[in-house]
């Protein structure tokens, strides 16, 4: 096969074998890529596209895989802070690029770049950098972890950075976004959350749940209203439902006599009036609670993100999530200053793995971990399935979900 990042925009591929649709999985399937796009994914007895028969293609892009492998969409990670050595935290653009070219490679072929609390200039500086690196395609927005979270649970969040919602702050946000924000964390039960979550919604910006203290009905309000401001903004590809930014972790855990912010999450997301982050990694949760998860709200209200950060990819050692020193032992990362769980090390492949590993179906996981994220991105008619007109983002992988190659707009990326 021709060197992938060589090969031409219009370049054909066949690629012969089972193919997971939205519908199941087809086992004697096929899968038509022409430039960027798909041209035809199902049986391969069904397909009769002009220009795409034997004498009309080069036999090198006819792929036929063998038995066990099979065709899966690129997945999509609306929690990420890096990977491979680089990260978003930190608004280094030659960091972020390493994190951007690793995730891809690792079957991540859609992913926002989440950034941590900073001081007001390093979040616009990093915003700036983030909406050219989206306007270049490398990536689907900026997710902003803060500075609006709760100092009683900001994890590995640095306190000094905290805030309570600052609307003019917000605005200035905003507008080095250009339009780029896709979504927020905050804690609900601050002073002025009701008027920032208006502020967010009216910019199609979408709100999650995290890093809170709040009690059940606080967070139920306020999950309910940024619900109503989604569904009346108007703007194109809104989902009209918030999300939770990795759901228990980063909140108190639920009693039964102080439920917290975790059952209005629950009830929310159960009621499809949101979408709850696992990050299933088996550090940040059991594995017996992402079972029961996706039992109590289903596949389709929730998202698998892997929080992943620098050391995704790599050995045990010393890193940094933003400015805070991070180190990694037996692949968890913790703050050295806390002890705090300091992001994920983990690939969304591999949470995927670690998914059905937990007892969960292989097509609930991967629809958390593709379409339903690009629902919350408002990117269906983009990526997250494997369908005519989509962007031609494909994994091959074994029966082990081991990554054997990736495609991402029509090109191989390994």
């Amino acid at each position: 096969m021709t060197d992938p990042r060589s090969a031409p925009a219009s370049t054909k591929y066949l690629i012969q074998g089972a193919v997971v649709t939205d519908h199941g999985v087809i086992e004697g399937g096929l899968l038509a890529v022409e430039g960027d796009r798909i041209l035809y994914a199902g049986r391969a007895d069904h397909f009769d596209e002009p220009g795409f028969g034997a004498g009309d293609m080069d036999a090198a892009n006819i792929i036929s895989l063998p038995a066990g492998q099979r065709l899966i969409p690129g997945l999509v990670d609306v929690h990420n802070h890096g990977g491979n050595g680089g990260d978003f935290p930190s608004g280094n653009e030659a960091s972020a690029r390493v994190a951007v070219d690793f995730l891809h490679r690792a079957g991540t072929t859609t992913l926002l770049a989440s950034m941590v609390t900073a001081s007001p200039e390093d979040l616009i500086k990093g915003i700036g950098i983030y909406a050219d690196m989206t306007a270049e395609g490398l990536l689907a927005g900026i997710h902003l972890e803060g500075p609006f979270l709760s100092h009683a649970r900001c994890g590995a969040q640095n306190p000094a950075f905290l805030l309570d919602p600052d609307l003019e702050l917000m605005t200035s946000l905003i507008e080095a976004g250009r339009g780029t924000i896709t979504t927020m964390t905050y804690a609900p039960e601050l002073p002025g959350a009701p008027e920032l979550v208006d502020l967010l919604t009216s910019h199609g910006i979408t709100p999650s749940v995290g890093h809170t203290d709040s009690d059940t009905v606080t967070a139920a309000n306020s999950l309910e209203q940024a619900r109503e401001g989604l569904d009346s903004t108007g703007f194109d590809g809104v989902s009209g439902r918030p999300t939770v930014t990795h759901l228990f972790n980063g909140m108190p855990p639920m009693h039964h006599r102080s439920p917290g912010p975790v059952a209005a999450c629950l009830r929310a997301a159960k009621a499809g009036n949101a979408a709850v982050e696992l990050v299933s990694d088996n550090t940040h949760l059991d594995p017996e609670t992402v079972k029961m998860v996706f039992e109590i709200v289903g596949a389709e209200n929730i998202l698998l993100v892997t929080d992943s950060m620098a050391a995704a990819g790599l050995a045990d050692g010393q890193y940094m999530l933003g400015p805070s020193p991070v180190t990694v032992t037996n692949s968890v990362a913790t703050l050295d200053a806390t002890g705090s769980i300091a992001g994920g090390t983990a690939t969304l492949l591999d949470v995927l793995r670690r998914t059905t590993a937990a007892g969960v179906e292989f097509a609930d996981a991967l629809k958390s971990a593709t379409s339903v994220p690009a629902a919350v991105l408002g990117l269906t008619d983009e990526v997250g399935s494997l369908r005519r007109g989509l962007r031609a983002d494909v994994l091959i992988v074994n029966a082990d979900l081991e990554l054997q190659r990736v495609m991402r707009a029509g090109l191989w990326l390994r």
